[in-house]
């Protein structure tokens, strides 16, 4: 008993502890998050301020450039005015001092182109300034279409050769494939190879591990030996029965004739043998020989093109099929089956240990209840100990230690010795409150859960 409470402190305990853990764990995951938070709303900040500090440069570059082009402007027609002047200026003057009126014009000018190739070398400074962001921006972006470019010209090289590879494999497909219809053209051969793609549909569904399919079971009635392919055994002991010996001949011959008319015919041909087989079936009425069953069978093509080719032909196939209790299936919807059928499987074993679990948890109930009878006792045989000590201590105290003590009056014993009282004890044993430990609860409850 002691080692069961030290047990359950110790998970009180630890799930204390794990709850703290977690909680401190949550604290710095918030706190985390918040960072990041901020962090985001910053980086979005960041962003705008600079996108409103680029449109700004780009205005301001636009307005330098409607600037530097009205001064060159300007420039130009006080050239031309200049030139105008002095034309004017030294025919009206050419009489008089024309070397002198020539030096000033000179000087003038040059002092104004001196000035105005200053001012100009300035605003290109300032323009060319302003400009380079701009410009290391281009240029990134000139390395990254480059990049790009490059990129292209790699996935292209990529595409030519993947396509290159896919058409020596389209050839060599239709190569296998024609070595595959020569094959297939045996029936012993068919019939094999159906048989391996619908085993290999059942390794793809998982089922194998289960092992609840057999593959070549027969059975015997009144109108001869019936062998199905496989028979997929179901939860609760019910059974699948799936056929798999579909005729392929006509189809295989469409695949043969380069001719429209003839592989029409042929296709036709394959979706009439299709459906006469589907009919064979429903008279064999396999869910009558192989019982449980569903009052159907399954018919498997072993390649989806045998199918839709068929349905294309014949689009009530479907409905044929369902009037004969015969349902088509490709290793598509047979996977799907299958799939579904393990799913059953799992979901019986759960069901199983859930059993087991409700049988172990009554048989633990019990055993409570056992254990609280027996705590019960204890409690009890500890009052009665308690209560027999509380009465031979009142006796000792009425009937014993008063006439001891008289000794002591009459010097007997020494003086530093004397009987010390006893006390009684009035406490009891705590009574069990719990209700899943009360005897008469535990067995309602059992009979309630009991299923028989």
């Amino acid at each position: 008993m002691e080692m069961t409470i030290a047990l359950l402190l110790g998970l009180l305990l630890g799930a204390g502890g794990m709850s703290l853990v977690l909680r401190s764990r949550l604290a710095e995951l918030r706190a985390a998050l918040a960072q990041c938070e901020r962090e985001l709303v910053l980086l979005r900040e960041e962003k705008s301020a600079l996108a409103i500090r680029r449109a700004e440069l780009e205005g301001a570059l636009e307005a330098e450039r409607s600037l530097f082009a009205e001064r060159q402007a300007m420039l130009e027609a006080a050239r031309t005015s200049f030139a105008d002047a002095f034309r004017a200026l030294s025919a009206d003057a050419l009489a008089k001092n024309n070397q002198s009126f020539l030096e000033l014009a000179r000087v003038t000018l040059e002092g104004q182109q001196a000035a105005a190739r200053a001012e100009l070398e300035k605003r290109s400074q300032a323009i060319g300034e302003l400009v380079l962001p701009v410009r290391q921006t281009l240029e990134k972006f000139e390395q990254q279409i480059h990049g790009i470019e490059k990129s292209r010209i790699d996935a292209y090289a990529t595409l030519s050769e993947q396509v290159r590879q896919m058409a020596e494999a389209q050839l060599a497909l239709r190569s296998e494939t024609g070595n595959l219809v020569k094959a297939l053209r045996a029936p012993q051969t068919r019939g094999r190879w159906g048989e391996l793609q619908l085993k290999r549909v059942v390794e793809m569904a998982g089922m194998l591990d289960h092992c609840d399919f057999f593959e070549q079971e027969s059975t015997h009635t009144e109108e001869g030996r019936l062998r199905p392919d496989l028979v997929i055994k179901l939860p609760g002991g019910k059974n699948i029965v799936v056929d798999a010996k579909a005729p392929l001949a006509a189809y295989l011959e469409a695949l043969e004739t380069n001719d429209e008319r003839e592989k029409k015919h042929k296709l036709q041909e394959h979706a009439r043998q299709v459906r006469d087989h589907l009919q064979k079936l429903g008279r064999k009425a396999y869910w009558e020989q192989f019982q449980p069953t569903p009052d159907f069978v399954v018919l498997f093509l072993p390649g989806e093109m045998f199918y839709s080719a068929a349905l294309e032909a014949d689009p009530s196939l479907i409905e044929a099929g369902v009037d004969t209790r015969v349902i088509l299936a490709t290793p598509t919807t047979l996977i799907a089956l299958l799939r579904a059928v393990a799913y059953g499987w799992t979901q019986q074993a759960l069901t199983e240990n859930a059993e087991r679990i409700s049988v172990l948890g009554r048989e633990l109930y019990e055993r409570l209840a056992v254990l609280g009878d027996h705590w019960a006792g204890v409690g009890r045989n500890l009052n009665e100990a308690v209560s027999a000590y509380n009465k031979s201590v009142a006796s000792l105290e009425s009937r014993v230690l008063v006439t001891a003590r008289k000794f002591r009056e009459l010097k007997v014993t020494g003086e530093d010795k004397d009987i010390r009282a006893l006390t009684p004890i009035e406490s009891q044993t705590r009574t069990l409150q719990a209700a899943e430990l009360l005897p008469a609860v535990v067995a309602r409850i059992s009979e309630k859960s009991d299923p028989d």
